[in-house]
């Protein structure tokens, strides 16, 4: 790492000592982090930090506090002036410690040396709770997308069970769900103008607890009530129901509050903000970031999560692909908010400066790489519109897929000086690049050249998640005949310019939907293809989306039919085999799977085996 153009002080404080060093020792806001503190603008927590620091806060930080000794990192600056403010970090701590099949994982990317173990399960509440102890007064702020998914009932996975809002388990005061630069500045804004903590109840994107519904501040916001908790708990379709009522309430232009009984009280949570503008984002990318980790981790093995970005730009966020499995619209919204030419290119200039720059920026992308400005050609239509996604089942007629922005951006950060390659990192979604008949577009020809030309280190990443057509059409995703014709298109460029790329696909088990059978349908199909898949993951039920909902409600929300999921250790595994066909260890179990499910014809197919035909 490299700090000799810094100062201690162009970081956030992270002890008392180094508050000390910028003039002043008593904090207004003490952000909570399960992460290592990166100043980085791909990590929430260093983003809120600079915001909170732009409107004249003095904003200590605390990456992952020691909750397990004497609470000392969690009384070090003391009480706040305003409040507290936690977050898990940039993932679920669950999903950060735990696999597919619930075992523990050894490491932990967002921490120095991959190191595990620095930060505990449910990290948001063990953090609040252990405040809220200390300092039963000072307001705690809860964010990120632990807390955000978690906001009504939802499913755990590593439990089986549903839990409440997370506003019970945490103790918090408040909670600010999605991407919360404008709830954060409007809080300050509000407790500046002298309203007390306790009254920000009319704040957009924000929940809290009341007792009773008298407590909850008429406004223009329509009010639509949820199954309760107790509900959701006696009746799995009633829990499904909650989830498509919260799913079309976040897509909706005009939203209204949403509350649920829990635990003899009420959540009550506000509509979102409109989306930030373009002019917003860019400010948010413009604040003086070091973009480099604390100086404390300098004897410290590198953090791997930030060895993956500190070459990469973030071009835009949102996505309006709704895949059932994914919670990126559920956190950052549907519409594409893109930051400008300028502000990328300024970035990219930034990137070039930094001393172990070598000429190579690592991706320039986003929640997907090729939505950048993309929106509806009517915007009318779209404030209307109540699909969750813009591309399943059908790519909508009022959707603009053009690339040439995108291509143009590309070509301009190409031409910065000391940049010799730009590759694309995020993964590519190559339905925008056909028609709804399944046919290149010209468009979509034009990107795939330049992609392809220029922009692929070695390897592209794809997803088309699965091959059966009922799999795919549970995760929202279209149909694989896609993926064939883009395999198709990618190694003819890749022939007529003589190059030797690699497609990366990336392929889903045991999701909602997905039978035994499906699995060795898609074994084969990618055997077919020569691939030896790597890019793989058994499907890990997550808060707040359809998947999940349909893996523990066992029906469909939208449709009502009944979905048969896979649920135990023993089908999963059976499931995830069929990826690893080619390893000889795996060829007797998947050979006895087959027969048992009366699928021995697929045998020849999968593992070249003859099946005696009986007499």
């Amino acid at each position: 790492m490299f700090y000799d153009k810094h100062n201690l002080t162009d970081w956030l404080p992270t002890t008392v000592k180094e508050a000390k060093q910028i003039g002043w020792t008593t904090p207004d806001v003490v952000l909570f982090t399960g992460d290592a503190y990166i100043d980085h603008p791909s990590f929430g927590a260093a983003i809120i930090g600079r915001i909170l620091q732009k409107l004249g806060l003095k904003v200590a930080i605390v990456p992952q506090p020691n909750w397990q000794d004497d609470w000392r990192d969690f009384k070090k600056f003391g009480m706040p002036n305003l409040f507290f403010a936690v977050t898990s970090g940039s993932m679920d701590s669950m999903v950060n410690h735990y696999t597919a099949s619930k075992r523990r994982r050894s490491d932990d990317a967002y921490t120095p040396g991959s190191e595990a173990g620095k930060r505990p399960d449910y990290a948001t509440t063990v953090y609040s709770k252990i405040l809220k102890a200390l300092f039963p007064e000072t307001p705690v702020i809860i964010g990120g997308i632990e807390a955000s998914l978690r906001r009504f009932t939802h499913y755990d996975y590593w439990d089986n069970k549903l839990f409440p809002s997370i506003l019970h388990s945490s103790g918090a005061d408040l909670l600010a769900y999605g991407m919360g630069e404008k709830t954060i500045k409007t809080i300050v804004e509000q407790l500046r103008d002298n309203v007390p903590f306790c009254e920000l109840k009319n704040i957009p994107q924000t929940a809290y607890l009341v007792d009773n519904k008298h407590q909850i501040p008429t406004n223009k916001w329509g009010l639509v009530e949820l199954a309760s908790h107790e509900n959701c708990k006696k009746s799995k379709p009633e829990f499904a129901n909650n989830f498509k009522t919260i799913e079309q309430e976040t897509i909706q232009y005009d939203r209204n509050r949403l509350i649920q009984m829990s635990e003899n009280q009420i959540v009550v949570v506000n509509p979102a903000f409109t989306p930030i503008t373009t002019k917003e984002l860019d400010a948010i990318y413009d604040l003086p970031f070091t973009r480099l980790p604390h100086p404390k981790y300098i004897k410290k093995k590198p953090i791997p999560a930030y060895e993956m970005v500190r070459h990469s730009v973030t071009i835009h966020r949102g996505c309006f692909g709704a895949c059932a499995f994914c919670t990126i619209a559920a956190h950052q919204g549907k519409r594409i908010i893109s930051r400008s030419e300028n502000s990328i290119l300024a970035e990219v200039k930034t990137v070039t400066q930094m001393p172990d720059f070598k000429g190579y920026i690592s991706d320039l992308g986003g929640p997907s790489a090729n939505m950048y400005k993309m929106q509806g050609k009517n915007l009318t239509l779209c404030e209307k519109c109540d699909r969750p996604s813009c591309i399943f089942p059908k790519l909508c007629k009022n959707l603009s897929v053009n690339h040439q922005s995108l291509i143009d951006l590309y070509k301009k950060a190409t031409k910065v000086a000391q940049v010799k390659k730009i590759s694309i990192g995020s993964g590519v979604r190559y339905d925008l690049l056909f028609d709804n008949k399944n046919k290149l577009t010209t468009d979509g020809r034009k990107y795939t050249e330049q992609l392809v030309r220029h922009h692929v280190s070695g390897r592209l990443k794809v997803a088309p998640e699965h091959s059966s057509v009922a799999v795919l059409s549970a995760m929202r995703k279209t149909s694989f005949a896609l993926f064939y014709e883009f395999k198709k298109v990618f190694e003819d460029l890749n022939n007529s310019l003589k190059l030797n790329q690699q497609l990366i696909p990336y392929f889903i088990s045991s999701h909602p939907g997905c039978s035994t059978s499906d699995m060795a349908e898609l074994a084969i199909e990618t055997k077919r293809m020569n691939f030896r898949l790597e890019q793989i993951q058994d499907f890990t039920p997550t808060p707040a989306t359809l998947s999940t909902t349909m893996f523990y409600a066992g029906i469909n929300p939208y449709s009502g039919k009944k979905v048969k999921t896979p649920t135990s250790k023993e089908a999963k595994e059976k499931q995830r085999m069929f990826f690893f066909w080619y390893d000889p260890k795996y060829r007797h179990a998947i050979s006895r799977e087959l027969q048992s499910i009366g699928k021995s014809n697929l045998l020849e197919q999968l593992l070249n085996k003859k099946v005696r035909k009986k007499k």
